[in-house]
């Protein structure tokens, strides 16, 4: 017998995932076992998904008991279920007895729902909502992005506008912001530019199968079979939004603008090229204050090639800008930024070391055919938020309100239309790379640990050294001075010139590693910073084909539809494609960034 639930609250579906509940609905379960407080099942009108556990009654057959009366000695699974059980209905009244209308009251009043306990993370620990440990559906299906530090570096303050969020928005994005298009699986059309993709598994059937009804089957035949979640809600994977696209659950317009394409080069896939390229300097440090000097902070000039037009940024908005290409990009490397620093913040060798960074970071930035083209960084170098403080403010809510992330992001790939990926060769090539970023990693790190130590030795011990030898050399000549014939003065002179040119070359080798040994180091830094990037983007990778394994399992064991299983495997194909050009692009400037750098050593 189905196993059933009764829903004793109106629960509204606000993630990918979830399904919405009314009052006294009748539920099936797909299993018994709820997954960190959600249970999984179909409500009365055919959508599956999760809801809380909390929020639903288990129905459970009445088991024999000692007294057989059902047993109602019987524990409970859930701890929403009475210890004894469910008590039948009272028996209708006399015809005689009328109770008056106000005694139905209390019953009709509405039954107000629990707060579903909350898991969430704080920057000092974990804080705990409700008497059970269960994670958000924000933390269930994504929002768990980057999060921009908040350190005493640069305090936010009143030049940024955060009294509007994504979720406080009237249109922020949600399970229901997209409505489905009826016989279309790609949607059509809607405004100018403005196209409808949707990976729902129901409509890849209907894209394969033409016009053609979709085939109903009894129970426990093909379409029967799903491919399972992750039991861990808080992987890349899940967070990325890469499961709920796999998985068919993504829907949302796509615009011409927003598309990034893949394409097939000599060497395998790669993005395309920016058809615009250009450079960014950063220069002009500069301290400036407000509130009537009680403010204080350092500005920085840029001014991009493309535009001639320099802006004026502090490193919170550098900041700031990392963390939306973030959480955007969950298959693009986004190169970390310098370290903030609590104290020190204006001394000259920060400033210049934070600037020499920065110019990096902004180099790779500005290198990069997807990155460079994003809206919210071209408004980084556009926007003068200095003078156009409407503007800076409309741009930074814009970006922060954008639909495309989380899976939906993965609707704006577009890849070679006729190519196709063996998966087998996918795998063989990642689990390469994977072993590449990890021998790269432990070689920056020894390289980094012997040149810091030479460089140490330059600083200090060589110049200490040649000055005990130059202070040797003009003892000596001191020594000489003693005699006064005239014909030893030249003698003399030699002697002195000899201790200052040691002098001088204990100077040049403590100046020698900020000219070559310093901006391999700074270039090695920058790269190991992608190299901490590249486990995510590869965990989103392998979960994308474990699924597609997963549901070609399905197929051989006849549980699961072959056109169903083909629509996961395009859609890892996607991903591959993606994960693939951006590794193409690593290798691409790490070549031409390190040969170019060791060229000058």
């Amino acid at each position: 017998m189905a196993l059933r639930a009764r829903a004793l609250y109106d629960f509204r579906s606000e993630n990918p995932g979830e399904i919405s509940l009314r009052e006294h609905e009748v539920l099936s379960l797909c299993s018994e076992q709820d997954i960190e407080g959600w249970l999984e099942g179909i409500n009365s009108r055919g959508d599956r998904g999760l809801f809380p556990a909390s929020y639903v009654q288990v129905i459970r057959a009445p088991e024999p008991g000692p007294a057989g009366d059902g047993g109602p000695g019987a524990p409970a699974r859930y701890a929403n279920v009475p210890p004894g059980g469910f008590e039948p209905l009272p028996a209708a009244p006399p015809t005689s007895f009328k109770p008056p209308p106000e005694a139905f009251q209390p019953l009709l009043q509405p039954q107000q729902a629990p707060p579903v306990s909350t898991f969430q993370p704080t920057g000092a620990g974990f804080s705990y909502g409700g008497s059970a440990l269960q994670p958000s559906p924000q933390q269930l299906y994504g929002g768990g992005g980057y999060q921009a530090s908040q350190g005493s570096d640069d305090d936010w303050d009143d030049e940024w506008d955060d009294s509007s969020t994504v979720a406080d928005e009237p249109g922020a994005l949600g399970s229901g912001a997209y409505p489905d298009l009826d016989g279309s699986s790609s949607g059509g059309v809607g405004a100018a530019g403005r196209y409808r993709l949707s990976t729902r598994s129901d409509l890849s059937l209907g894209s394969r199968s033409g016009s053609a009804p979709p085939q109903h089957h009894p129970s426990g035949a093909k379409s029967s079979a799903t491919v399972s979640r992750n039991l861990n809600r808080f992987s890349t994977f899940v967070k990325s939004g890469g499961e709920a696209f796999v998985l068919g659950e993504a829907s949302g317009f796509v615009k011409d603008g927003d598309k990034l394409c893949v394409v097939l080069g000599p060497y395998g896939p790669e993005w395309q090229e920016n058809p615009y390229p250009f450079q960014c300097t950063i220069d002009d440090p500069t301290k400036q204050t407000k509130f009537k000097g009680m403010k204080s902070y350092i500005s920085y000039k840029l001014v991009p090639t493309h535009t001639q037009v320099p802006v004026h940024r502090r490193y919170k908005h550098f900041d700031w800008l990392y963390a939306r290409l973030a959480e955007k990009f969950p298959v693009i490397s986004v190169p970390h930024l310098p370290e903030k620093q609590a104290t020190g913040r204006f001394e000259e060798d920060f400033i210049s070391k934070r600037r020499k960074g920065l110019i990096w970071w902004m180099n790779h930035m500005a290198s990069h055919p997807v990155l460079a083209q994003c809206d919210v960084f071209q408004h980084f170098l556009t926007c003068p938020s200095s003078t156009d403080e409407k503007a800076w403010k409309q741009g930074k809510r814009k970006a922060e309100k954008d639909e495309m992330v989380g899976a939906n992001f993965f609707l704006t790939l577009s890849t070679p239309p006729a190519a196709a990926l063996d998966l087998q060769e996918v795998e063989s090539k990642i689990e390469g790379f994977k072993c590449f970023t990890k021998k790269m990693d432990d070689s920056a790190l020894q390289l980094n640990h012997t040149a810091n130590e030479f460089a140490r030795k330059q600083v200090t011990g060589f110049k200490k050294e040649y000055q005990r030898v130059g202070q040797s050399f003009r003892g000596l000549s001191q020594a000489f001075e003693l005699d006064q014939q005239a014909f030893s003065a030249g003698l003399n002179q030699a002697i002195a010139f000899t201790g200052d040119a040691y002098d001088a070359i204990g100077e040049l080798f403590a100046e020698q590693p900020r000219q070559d040994l310093d901006p391999v180091m700074d270039l090695l830094a920058l790269y190991q910073g992608h190299l901490a990037n590249f486990p995510d983007i590869i965990h989103v990778q392998k979960g994308a084909l474990t699924k597609v394994k997963e549901s070609r399992r399905h197929v051989e064991e006849g549980k699961m539809e072959v056109q169903k299983a083909d629509g996961i495997q395009d859609r890892c194909n996607t991903i591959s494609f993606a994960t693939l050009a951006e590794i193409h692009h690593f290798h691409q400037i790490r070549v031409n960034h390190l040969e170019n750098r060791i060229d000058t050593l």
